[in-house]
């Protein structure tokens, strides 16, 4: 399909390119993006089912877990679905209000996720460091403001963000992009966007730059007490916990940063790796997280493998 940018004063509607560059490869792109959507649904949903089912992994790592699981699949349903549309039928039109509505989410829910990782962080430093006084330290009604006020920062920070569209004038309909990214929206103004991208850029790089400085600084910490352990079987199991959860935060910051300061400053990067990098961004965390939870946390695999045995037998 053909894209042509054409001026037009507040569209009523934008239209999707998808991967430019890659437009012939659409229809076989979409297949593993389905897989990977179908993987991440499943998973955070059997995670989700396995701790509501288990009232010993009523915990805050758990509860934080579940969390996560939460914001994973509202922002991989918020961007896959339309990108298969997309892929496979060619709906590449996509409405004011829609586009609008899944920035809101993408942007929103990332900025969510990376408080939530932080607090998922604070949880490992009191378990390791305070373990004595863990409970008081962390009862559950500690867990739920946690929870929500990563929700009330990460939504109240992106809602600004999205209502700077609205006082835009578009000179153009095609959105560069396979989903409703700021910049590749703000890319098609006419003029006057300096504000957006002021706050764009300053309410990123605080989330992420005061979540990642909070999390170094308690992984830091647990990692001074680990060890100090005088037993390496306990060294060990911290240390498989505690990586498994540097591995879900890498994998969130990393490919994010990449994506969010390719779309300002990567003129020489590829827009068709920029692109595909950024769809992978919104699928493949939730997609492994789980898996990543399901392998290194023996009480989640447990809890999974009762469930299924007894679906088996009831069946």
């Amino acid at each position: 399909m053909k894209f042509t940018n054409h001026s037009q004063q507040n569209p009523t509607s934008f239209l999707l390119m998808g991967i430019p560059g890659l437009e012939a490869s659409h229809f076989w792109i979409a297949f593993p993006f389905c897989s990977m959507y179908t993987l991440a649904v499943l998973g955070n949903m059997a995670v989700l089912l396995v701790v509501y089912s288990e009232p010993e992994l009523h915990q805050p790592m758990y509860l934080f877990l579940c969390m996560l699981s939460i914001i994973d699949l509202v922002l991989c349903t918020s961007t896959v679905p339309k990108l298969l549309a997309l892929f496979w039928a060619n709906t590449a039109e996509i409405t004011f209000g829609g586009c609008a509505t899944q920035m809101f989410f993408i942007h929103g829910f990332s900025a969510v996720e990376s408080g939530i990782l932080l607090a998922m962080a604070f949880d490992r430093y009191l378990a390791i460091c305070w373990p004595l006084h863990y409970g008081s330290l962390l009862p559950p009604e500690a867990v739920g403001k946690l929870g929500a006020a990563a929700v009330f920062r990460g939504l109240g920070l992106m809602t600004p963000l999205t209502c700077l569209l609205a006082r835009l004038s578009y000179c153009g309909r095609v959105v560069a992009h396979s989903y409703c990214e700021h910049m590749a929206v703000v890319k098609l103004a006419c003029g006057g966007t300096q504000p957006n991208n002021i706050y764009g850029i300053t309410a990123a790089t605080l989330v992420v730059g005061t979540d990642s400085i909070c999390i170094v600084i308690s992984y830091a910490l647990i990692l001074r007490a680990v060890l100090g352990l005088s037993s390496k079987e306990a060294r060990a199991k911290t240390f498989g916990t505690c990586g498994s959860h540097l591995g879900v935060i890498l994998l969130f910051y990393i490919p994010g940063l990449f994506s969010f300061y390719t779309q300002r400053f990567g003129q020489h990067v590829p827009r068709h790796i920029h692109i595909l990098l950024a769809d992978l961004y919104l699928v493949m965390p939730p997609m492994l997280n789980p898996l990543i939870y399901g392998m290194k946390t023996k009480q989640i695999r447990d809890g999974a493998l009762r469930l299924l045995k007894q679906g088996i037998v009831q069946s």
